[in-house]
């Protein structure tokens, strides 16, 4: 008997699975999925144990730092929608604690639930890890033909970017927080370094972490790439206007200095691993090459330009 009703621990995940047509087969999803609209209707498992939208990027690190040192969950499971969902599946992540529902979660799950599911954990870390996850769910669910159809797609994509001889690589520096500072990292690096660009202070596939605006500034980057982790655009323009756009150490950096920062849609296209990263490659080449890829067409407010605003 195949896999008729799966619950999604992980917003990647069900991304994909609507790409594949199985999003009929979705009976469970977290608060964070909200990719495509459909998602949004489906019944929520996972729910966040505060309000990041209302809080400042102080006060949301702040918050999870008091979570993990307490050995509090970030995250809490709804326990009747579980139920109701009866999964035969259950696809979740190792990647990463704080973004997405953990290995914690899952064993809470199977102390819930009755009738035992199989559990699809996923742990990618960089592009081929992403790419080789769509095929394996892919071939969980029955899809195997689909999943490689959809992979042969976007590294098609992916190679058509690799296909040009930069001449130049300017030194690029993505950040994954603003207040702390953290390095992006896992496949942050590795899209850079496709994209045209020589990825800065942080390598391909290891964690993202703490830095001081010291490591920064000794780095003095030609681009600036900010990317806190589930902000849009917008969001990340209001933070930067409230904590760095006033810093006397920020307007050091050559990159500031030289109106090269830029704020990118991250919870759409950085900071999960999912098929959309590879738009992210796209946007990112056209940040770092105009010349090569202002043909390029990226979606609508994928990423800004932050010029010197006035307070």
């Amino acid at each position: 008997m195949g896999i008729e009703r799966i619950v999604s621990f992980f917003p990647s995940a069900t991304e994909l699975l609507y790409e594949l047509g199985a999003g009929e087969k979705i009976f469970g999803v977290t608060h964070e999925c909200l990719y495509p609209e459909n998602a949004k209707s489906k019944p929520r498992v996972i729910n966040s144990v505060f309000n990041p939208n209302i809080m400042s990027s102080r006060e949301i690190d702040d918050k999870i730092v008091e979570l993990l040192r307490a050995g509090k969950e970030i995250y809490k499971i709804d326990e009747e929608n579980l139920r109701r969902a009866r999964p035969d599946l259950i696809i979740s992540q190792d990647t990463c604690e704080v973004c997405s529902a953990y290995t914690s979660h899952v064993s809470k799950a199977l102390e819930i639930l009755d009738k035992k599911p199989i559990i699809y954990p996923l742990n990618p870390h960089d592009i081929k890890g992403i790419l080789d996850s769509i095929e394996n769910v892919a071939k969980r669910i029955d899809l195997e033909e689909k999943g490689k159809k959809l992979t042969q797609s976007l590294q098609k994509r992916i190679d058509f970017i690799k296909s040009k001889n930069f001449d130049n690589r300017p030194r690029v520096l993505a950040l994954e927080w603003l207040d702390p500072f953290f390095t992006s990292g896992h496949w942050i690096p590795e899209m850079i370094e496709i994209a045209g660009g020589k990825n800065e202070i942080s390598s391909k596939g290891e964690q993202s972490r703490r830095m001081k605006i010291d490591e920064i500034i000794q780095s003095d980057p030609d681009i600036i790439i900010l990317m806190p982790c589930g902000f849009d655009v917008e969001r990340i323009v209001s933070e930067y206007k409230k904590i760095l756009q006033n810093n006397q150490d920020w307007k050091k950096i050559r990159a500031v200095r030289q109106q090269q920062v830029f704020a990118v849609d991250a919870n759409s296209y950085f900071s999960k691993p999912s098929l959309r990263t590879v738009t992210g490659i796209e946007i990112l080449a056209k940040i770092i090459h105009p010349e090569v890829f202002g043909k390029i067409k990226n979606p609508e407010v994928s990423f800004k330009q932050i010029k010197s605003y006035s307070t």
